[in-house]
């Protein structure tokens, strides 16, 4: 009896484990179609359409795996990107300023960090005045936020969180 329980343990393990090679491929074939169907799954990795259920379940029952909609800012055409270090005024928390920052659209990324910058912000818009009006209402007339670096992206050469639609291994 006491065996039963430890291979059953050993296999749930396996299920909840991101490293599990199993784990990586159905991971790798969701970011590639959030939508794709189990069936297609395991035909592609010659394994049955309820191992497929049973990993992708163990996965986002232990909040290891959330199948999301996203869309590509490439796809959508923003016109501008920028990365914006950030320093909190004293007595000011990071947490504070980014709870108020999270509400604007036009931040899609919003990072605590240590060393040079509180707070890494990423900035997407439709045109360059958006970009300014932001830095003028969000960041230069803002009492909590003591120190602004501006980085305007130029090119993007690589981001993992970007839509691929030919994604090829």
């Amino acid at each position: 009896m006491a065996v039963k329980k430890q291979s059953n343990l050993r296999a749930t393990q396996s299920i909840r484990s991101p490293g599990d090679d199993l784990n990586q491929q159905i991971i790798r074939l969701l970011q590639q179609d959030g939508r794709m169907a189990f069936s297609e799954i395991a035909q592609q990795l010659d394994v049955s359409e309820g191992t497929i259920r049973n990993r992708v379940s163990g996965l986002r029952d232990n909040n290891m795996l959330r199948i999301v909609a996203m869309s590509d800012p490439v796809a959508t055409e923003y016109t501008t990107d920028a990365m914006i270090g950030l320093n909190v005024a004293a007595g000011v928390t990071p947490r504070q300023v980014a709870e108020r920052l999270e509400k604007n659209p036009r931040v899609v990324f919003i990072l605590w960090v240590a060393g040079r910058y509180d707070l890494i912000i990423e900035l997407v818009s439709d045109d360059g005045d958006a970009l300014k009006e932001f830095l003028e209402r969000e960041i230069h007339a803002s009492d909590d936020i003591a120190n602004a670096d501006v980085m305007p992206g130029l090119k993007n050469f690589k981001n993992q969180f970007l839509l691929k639609q030919d994604m090829k291994e």
